[in-house]
């Protein structure tokens, strides 16, 4: 999914790294599918885009290694969604980071709230993006909770190659 340019090939990570994550949609969809929206209907409301933008940009997705088509059943037939690979799993401590730094560094709208990120394995919000504040350990999409005041949610995020069940 090069920007302007093809990166893929430069000698500095994070140009290949940029050719890969540069799309603004490309994390906000993989937040969304490590919450578990990785069925095309969830992710074209939840993000408010067209039929024809989310397309391009799973397809290009599968295509990067970030996502993976996953079947689940609806009703009496089975469709396809799509799940986090390993790869954008591994995005976890990035987009954790964003938040951070959105709260830090950008103007919260009046009907805001602070988004918490919890620690399922020790019970308490961390205020890093890599390892748990509190206790230290690893922070992995299997063990995270986003709590979301101004959606009155609480999120399990979920791990690789899953989708949340309803």
């Amino acid at each position: 999914m090069p920007l302007r340019s093809d990166w893929s090939g430069d000698l500095c990570p994070i140009r290949r790294s940029l050719d890969v994550l540069g799309d603004p949609w490309v994390l906000v969809i993989v937040r969304d599918v490590l919450h578990g929206r990785g069925r095309f209907d969830e992710l074209r409301e939840n993000l408010g885009i067209s039929e024809a933008v989310l397309s391009r940009r799973l397809h290009a997705m599968v295509d990067a290694g970030l996502l993976e088509r996953v079947d689940y059943p609806d009703g009496n037939r089975t469709r396809q969604g799509y799940a986090a690979t390993e790869a954008a799993a591994d995005l976890l401590p990035v987009l954790q980071q964003l938040v951070l730094w959105g709260e830090k560094h950008t103007a919260m709208p009046e009907e805001g709230g602070h988004l918490s990120m919890v620690h399922r394995a020790c019970g308490q919000e961390t205020f890093h993006g890599e390892t748990c504040s509190a206790c230290g350990q690893p922070l992995v999409p299997e063990q995270m909770t986003w709590v979301k005041p101004w959606k009155n949610a609480r999120d399990d995020l979920v791990p690789a190659g899953r989708l949340r069940t309803l």
